[in-house]
């Protein structure tokens, strides 16, 4: 079988999986695919679907939209075209150093800076924009301040 040319979406997702320190099995578990077929697309013999695509993001715990450009499915240059954070939040989501409730907090609160900036929430995070949403239980003392879900509160130390 002939390699495809998908933009190097195998060796990223390789990476991406070996970062995540997940085995080929345990990913192909976890994204609902086949061991095999998993393997192929590392390897550059199959092109998946979006929809695979999709469910390999979400078991990698990354964005499909950049799993998309890795595929030629989605331009690289429409994906933050208009400054629109994507690539922070994704650089946040992808970082293995980070807990899940870290990253909720973080994405919080770059959010609040960018709609105090004028660039207003972009809808890809939940609740961004509303004072203290999406926060999560046990979210740091202060978060939801410095989320700027309560402006006139003391600060918290």
């Amino acid at each position: 079988m002939a390699s495809l040319n998908v933009g190097g979406l195998g060796q990223f997702l390789r990476e991406q999986r070996r970062t995540a320190q997940l085995s080929l099995r345990q990913l192909a578990e976890a994204a609902g695919v086949s061991n095999p077929y998993l393997s192929q697309i590392e390897r550059g013999l199959r092109k998946p679907s979006a929809e695979i695509l999709q469910q390999i993001a979400k078991a990698l715990r990354i964005s499909a939209e950049t799993l998309y450009v890795r595929a030629g499915i989605l331009d690289e240059r429409s994906q933050d075209a208009d400054g629109d954070g994507t690539r922070v939040r994704e650089a946040i989501l992808a970082d293995p150093a980070v807990t899940e409730q870290q990253k909720q907090v973080l994405l919080q609160i770059y959010e609040s800076f960018r709609k105090e900036n004028g660039h207003g929430p972009t809808g890809r995070n939940p609740g961004a924009g509303a004072p203290g949403a999406g926060l999560p239980a046990g979210a740091p003392a202060g978060a939801a301040t410095a989320a700027g879900a309560d402006d006139d509160a003391p600060p918290q130390n």
